[in-house]
Parts: structure tokens; C-alpha cells; sequence
């Protein structure tokens, strides 16, 4: 599926994931990491190098569990306050933007200033709008303010940091590639995120990603956790058999799964 969006006036093709709305609901269940353990087994990008940031994130709501949605884009240079005369209908025009993209959308905001950012995009006002919109977090490689505001919205957050003002913040460009925490991201990739970090799901990977996920943590479940909680009672070379066992067992099942030919 893909609409028409306008980047800051110039139109381009915004692709989705053919994932429907509740496989996103879905993928919201589990964590992070145990979408990566899906990814990996259906991948063939380098699972070490690819996907996920590379540099360290801060949840700051992290009691809200995983946010998955849709990158929509944008980039901000808050100690530059030239911006504000060069294009003084910015906000509106980003707004418009914001609003003519299907959710859940995950708000990606490059900071210019980074590493010495001082001025936060997100606060109580700008998170509500964009919860309004359709919009149920952002990765922002910079700084927030108003956390607890934010939260209370139904805002999730990660950033690089807290701070007090928010400068001279104002939309420079958006619907375009950015770069946050050392991850490139394209308006329309599939992300997820938590307190561990985020993924961008590269878009030939998003159909078989739901059941990868499932398989991999049921496997996990019957094979290498029970063995590991079920030692009560037995003896260290008993427990050292059942988990070795269970490893064999473990890794028979990914084999049987994903490297039948054709299947993934």
C-alpha cells in the first residue's frame, strides 16, 4: 500500500508494510530482542551489523512496553534560529505532513546539534498534537522535555537526553531520510522499539517477521527455558545432559524451520 506525501512541498511515494493493524497489535506483544530473534533466522542482511541502532538509546517511558508504527521524519537544528525566518510556516507545513500519513506512526527526529544538543522538539504540547495525529512515539536523537506530561499523553519516548528549553526548535526538512543513533531511517520503515533500543525492519523482511517472532519464542519456551527452570531435584550431570538436550533440541527446530527451501 503507498500514499502521496508532500516533502516540505515536493511530492514522493510513502510505502507501507502490507502488515495489517492487528499484526502490528501483534508484534507490540513481545520485546525487542524477541523480534531480533526472529529477524536474524529470516534475514539475509548481516544480523551483527543491521537493523538496529548502533549507538546507545535512553527509554524514558519504559513502563509503557514497545512501540510499533510507521517512520514519519523529520529534522531540527534548535541552537539555529535562521530557520524560523527562512521558512516561518514550517510548523504548519511539517503538521500537514504529520497528519496526511496513515498510523501508527513512530516520529523520527534527527538533531543537527547532536552531540551538544540543547533544545528539545517534544514537550507536553507537541506530543499531544502528534498523539492527536495518529502518532504514538518518537526516537529522537537529541533531547525532551516534560516527561511526565508526555506519558501522561500516551507519548513514548527515546532520546538522548532530558533538557530544559526548546531553543530556537523548528521543522528544517521532513519526509526524508534521517540518521538517529547511528541507523539510517526512510519514512515508511517498520519499526520497533523499547528500553533495549529499536529496530527498522528492512521492508523485505516485515511479511514473514510476525511468525518468525512467534516461532522463535515458543522454541525458546519448550526446548532450553524448561530445561534450565526443570533442574529441581536432579543430580549436575542430569541437569548438564538436559541442557545440552535441550540446545540440540533448540537448534533442530530452527533448522527445521527456516532452511526448508522455498518455505522462507
Amino acid at each position: 500500500m503507498a500514499g502521496l506525501v508532500f516533502l516540505g512541498g515536493i511530492s514522493a511515494c510513502f510505502h507501507l508494510t502490507m502488515l495489517s493493524h492487528s499484526d502490528l497489535l501483534q508484534l507490540k506483544r513481545w520485546n525487542t530482542p524477541t523480534i531480533y530473534n526472529g529477524w536474524e533466522q529470516i534475514t539475509r542482511r548481516d544480523p551483527a551489523a543491521d537493523a538496529f541502532n548502533l549507538e546507545e538509546t535512553r527509554d524514558f517511558m519504559p513502563q509503557m512496553g514497545p512501540m510499533v508504527g510507521h517512520a514519519i521524519t523529520v529534522v531540527i537544528e534548535p541552537s539555529n534560529k535562521s530557520h524560523r525566518e527562512t521558512n516561518p510556516d514550517g510548523w504548519n507545513e511539517y503538521r500537514r505532513y504529520v497528519a496526511s500519513i496513515p498510523g501508527p506512526k513512530i516520529v523520527c527526529v534527527q538533531d543537527l546539534d547532536k552531540p551538544r544538543v540543547i533544545g528539545a522538539f517534544w514537550g507536553e504540547v507537541n506530543s499531544n498534537m502528534h498523539r492527536a495525529l495518529g502518532c504514538v512515539g518518537s526516537i529522537i536523537d537529541g533531547a525532551i522535555r516534560d516527561v511526565d506530561e508526555m506519558t501522561n499523553a500516551g507519548f513514548k519516548a527515546l532520546a538522548r537526553r532530558l533538557c530544559v528549553g526548546h531553543a530556537h526548535v523548528h521543522p528544517v526538512r521532513w519526509g526524508c531520510e534521517v540518521e538517529v543513533f547511528g541507523r539510517k531511517v526512510a519514512p515508511g520503515d517498520l519499526i520497533h522499539a523499547d528500553k533495549h533500543g529499536f529496530m527498522v525492519i528492512p521492508p523485505e523482511d516485515q511479511p514473514r517477521l510476525l511468525e518468525a517472532a512467534r516461532f522463535m519464542d515458543a522454541n525458546e519456551c519448550e526446548t532450553v527455558i524448561a530445561a534450565s527452570r526443570g533442574g529441581a531435584g536432579k543430580t549436575t550431570q542430569e541437569l548438564m545432559t538436559s541442557i545440552e538436550d535441550s540446545i540440540s533440541a533448540f537448534s533442530a527446530n530452527v533448522r527445521a524451520k527456516f532452511s526448508r527451501e522455498g518455505e522462507w
